[in-house]
């Protein structure tokens, strides 16, 4: 481990010294990717950095400890050796998760498809629920929410909508929302005060771009259509709406929240390549069945993640067993505590499968 920290150390100077050549300004393709690398770089070179001082101070307590003779400077050595040395073991485990193999799509945009599952109207609800969840939670982080296609229902509910969010690091933190969500509640629509059981799936993909995902124009039919739905914030009134269909998949996609045809098929375009991508994230998961157990959450779309329970107050993630009695706040984009403790679970699940390789 080590070793590669000083490579990255090396490599950390030659970056910063190459960004100072003037004529690296000139070229921006060059200057965008050598930030990008020392932005990756940096929190790696500051912790080892630290781990190398606190080593330092280890090694001059434990020295001046023994020439030392005055009790006072001896307790103050000590305290100081002490703490000296639990830094060292919050660094040491703080570098192993910094070195973990990085998710090459972490820093990617994201787009998010939400299904009302079992449960009818009720399901809607809470679909269109769901979907105010995340854009509160990416308003929070500062990220653009742009609607791709929706599916409404009269009384306020969603059959499926699909929106992109854009910002830094999007995928990264969302990419654990993916799964089957359940609800518990007495929907509004029930006289008789029983609680009902409804789910919605989320499905989270990294946005993908055209040289990732190449699109043969013959496998797609294009139909261009008039906006549907209840009067909902997805209709308009020109031929603007657009339908792809790809015939090898049978996947189909529909944008329709724009008012330029122009602007819906890019949309439909970019839905179609991340769901083709997907697919292909799918069969490699699938295919690395080891690699799926040692990750939280992140592979299989059938997999029941989380539940909200309204009567009780409370949301559970199934998959690391946390219970929060806070659905409120939850309901309104506060899911940190969730990502976090996720991003934790996951991290720790790498470290275990590292050390028994």
């Amino acid at each position: 481990m080590f070793d590669k920290l000083e490579d990255l150390l090396i490599r950390f100077e030659e970056v910063l010294n190459e960004l100072n050549e003037p004529t690296v300004a000139n070229n921006q393709a060059r200057f965008q990717k050598l930030m990008k690398e020392q932005s990756d770089l940096q929190p790696i070179v500051d912790a080892y950095k630290e781990y190398k001082d606190c080593k330092q101070t280890v090694e001059d307590s434990v020295a001046m400890l023994e020439e030392e003779s005055d009790e006072e400077m001896r307790e103050m050595l000590k305290e100081e050796l002490s703490d000296a040395k639990k830094r060292i073991e919050e660094l040491e485990r703080e570098l192993k998760i910094l070195l973990l193999p990085k998710d090459p799509n972490d820093d990617k945009n994201v787009i998010v498809e939400i299904r009302a599952g079992a449960g009818g109207d009720e399901a809607a609800l809470f679909a269109a629920e769901m979907y105010r969840l995340y854009v509160k939670y990416a308003e929070k982080n500062r990220w653009k929410v742009e609607l791709m296609n929706c599916d409404e229902i009269g009384i306020g509910g969603m059959k499926e909508v699909n929106f992109m969010i854009t910002g830094k690091g999007a995928y990264s933190k969302l990419k654990y929302e993916s799964g089957v969500h359940r609800v518990q509640r007495v929907p509004e629509t029930e006289s008789g005060g029983r609680i009902h059981t409804s789910t919605i799936t989320v499905a989270v993909m990294p946005e993908v771009e055209e040289v990732d995902v190449v699109i043969d124009e013959k496998d797609i039919r294009i139909d261009v259509m008039r906006a549907s739905g209840n009067g909902g914030q997805c209709v308009n009134t020109t031929d603007s709406a657009v339908r792809l269909t790809h015939y090898p998949t049978g996947i189909v996609v529909y944008s329709q929240t724009e008012k330029s045809q122009l602007q819906n098929k890019a949309k439909a375009f970019a839905l179609l390549r991340a769901k083709l991508y997907d697919i292909e994230q799918q069969k490699a998961h699938d295919a690395e069945a080891e690699l799926r157990r040692s990750q939280i959450g992140t592979g299989d779309r059938s997999e029941k993640i989380r539940t909200y329970n309204f009567p009780q107050g409370r949301v559970t993630d199934h998959r690391i067993k946390l219970t929060l009695y806070k659905l409120d706040s939850i309901m309104n984009g506060d899911i940190d505590e969730l990502i976090d403790s996720l991003i934790a679970a996951d991290q720790a699940a790498k470290l275990a499968n590292l050390n028994e390789e």
